[in-house]
Formats: C-alpha cells, sequence, structure tokens
C-alpha cells in the first residue's frame, strides 16, 4: 500500500459518532458505509442500500470475527444476514461506488481478493468457509480492483478496522528490535509497534497458572485457546500466529499466566527492558 498524505471525510448521518458513519478520500469515488446492526433499517433507507458492492461483517469476543462478501443489491443482503441467528455479527461495512458503477464482476473480484488479504494479515477470524469466486476479469479491471481495494482499506483502519494492514511492517520487524520473555517456562519473543505489542509465532507460554489464581486470566487464556490463537503443547502453549496484544503486559501476562508488568518483562538481546529503551531520558 502506497503511504502518502491524504484527507479524509467522515459524515454521520445522524450526528451521533457510534451511529452510521460515511467514510471517502476526498479525492476518490469509493464509499465505505459503517452500519451498526442495530441500525440496519436505517441504512435500507440510503441509496447506498440498492447498490452493487461489497461488505465486510465485524462481530465476535473482542469484534475479532470477520466475514466478507458482496452482492447485486447490498441492503437485501445484509438483511439476510440480520435475520441468521447463526451469523454473530454487529457491525457491517459497506463499500460501494459513488458513481454506482461497479459491477458484479468487480464485486466477485475484490470478494475473492479481500479473503485472500484478509487471511494473509490474520487480524481477524475469518468465518468464510471458501475463497469466493474470481471470475475472469481483464487487466484493466483487475487494476481498476486493486485501487479500489486500497481504498476501502485505508478507510476501513481509519474506521478503526484495520483488516487488511500487516501485524508488523519493513520498520518495526527490524531484528535488533525484537524482544524477549524467558521466565517460568516461557520463552517468547514479539516487537513492539504504535499499536501495542505483538508476540511471535511459535513463542510459548505457560499451560497452567503460577502464583495466586486469577479468573481474568483464566478468561483471556480460554478465548485464546477457543480461536485457535494458542494450542496445547505438552506442559506449555503455544502461538499459532503472530499474534498482537494491546499492552505489553497483557501479552507477558497471557503467556506467563500470572500478573506482570510488560515493561519490565520483555528485554532485547542486550538486558534492556521495554522501559529502558522507550521510557528512559
Amino acid at each position: 500500500m502506497t503511504s502518502r498524505p491524504r484527507t479524509i471525510q467522515i459524515f454521520l448521518p445522524s450526528g451521533d459518532p457510534s451511529g452510521i458513519r460515511v467514510a471517502e478520500i476526498t479525492t476518490s469515488i469509493i464509499r465505505l458505509v459503517e452500519v451498526p446492526r442495530a441500525l440496519l433499517s436505517s441504512f435500507l433507507a440510503m441509496p447506498e442500500a440498492s447498490q452493487v458492492g461489497t461488505y465486510y461483517l465485524i462481530g465476535g469476543d473482542d469484534s475479532r470475527t470477520l466475514y466478507i462478501g458482496q452482492s447485486g443489491e447490498i441492503g437485501k443482503r445484509l438483511q439476510q444476514h440480520g435475520k441468521d441467528e447463526t451469523k454473530e455479527w454487529e457491525r457491517a461495512l459497506v463499500l460501494v461506488s459513488m458513481t454506482n458503477n461497479l459491477t458484479q464482476t468487480h464485486v466477485l473480484y475484490l470478494e475473492s481478493l479481500s479473503i485472500e488479504r484478509a487471511k494473509i494479515c490474520q487480524r481477524y477470524s475469518l468465518t468464510n468457509s471458501n475463497n469466493g469466486q474470481r471470475p475472469f476479469t481483464p487487466v484493466p479491471m483487475q487494476a481498476d480492483c486493486e485501487e479500489i481495494h486500497e481504498i476501502g482499506s485505508i478507510l476501513l483502519a481509519t474506521l478503526g478496522y484495520p483488516i487488511f494492514e500487516p501485524l508488523l511492517s519493513p520498520d518495526e520487524s527490524n531484528p535488533q528490535d525484537k524482544f524477549f520473555c524467558k521466565r517460568s517456562g516461557v520463552l517468547a519473543e514479539g516487537f513492539y509497534t504504535h499499536e501495542g505489542f505483538v508476540v511471535l509465532a511459535g513463542s510459548r507460554g505457560r499451560l497452567t497458572q503460577s502464583g495466586k489464581p486469577s479468573e481474568a486470566a483464566d478468561k483471556i487464556r480460554k478465548q485464546l485457546l477457543d480461536t485457535g490463537v494458542l494450542a496445547e503443547d505438552g506442559a506449555h502453549v503455544v502461538v499459532t500466529k503472530d499474534t498482537l496484544f494491546k499492552t505489553p503486559s497483557a501479552a507477558s501476562c497471557a503467556l506467563l499466566m500470572a500478573a506482570s508488568n510488560g515493561w519490565n518483562e520483555w528485554k532485547n538481546q542486550a538486558g534492556q527492558s521495554l522501559s529502558d529503551v522507550y521510557r528512559s531520558d
């Protein structure tokens, strides 16, 4: 994705920042509409509801499940999802063209491309049962779809859904900037980023709690196991994919299964803690 300055406009149709939000890059004809499930009926009255487009359903615990779809009439498709009690989603993100010029070929290609790239980034637990259908798409149309996808990715991230953003940028994954947690049977490594702390796949943590029992630690551990982020391996757990934690302490606690200060727990190869590196004068 090309990094350059951009101006993004966010419109609140009802004036409520937690309600429907409409995001646009001011130089683009692509529009993203965020629709809370409870306000689906309000979206159906908007002109975007009758358009061809792609959509992203966000839900689950901590809003980390994702379903990607497309439709020739977005509103009707979302109505179907709204009645489906097996689909756990709380927010729909709808990507359309302001000139209503997307075709079924465009959105089929975009759906397949989105599924492919969401799997690579692994930020959300994808609930699609297949990879979508990628029809024959002329090269010029493919280029258009790539640009639409890039703009949609920026708008999604701006509204708080970084579906297609890599967990680690090249600047954030320099081996010299790696930190380690080595204590009580834990052998883990990761990087501190502008979003939090990324624990790398293959890191090992304790299977059971040490010290005073903690219901919060049990809850976090169960969620990580249920979602496949952690896998049991004898007396340990293994991190199955690069995983973002909101704070260094959340990362170390999840691995140690005990209260800990991540700013002191994570240390680089020189033995300096995160606090030494980032908080020292």
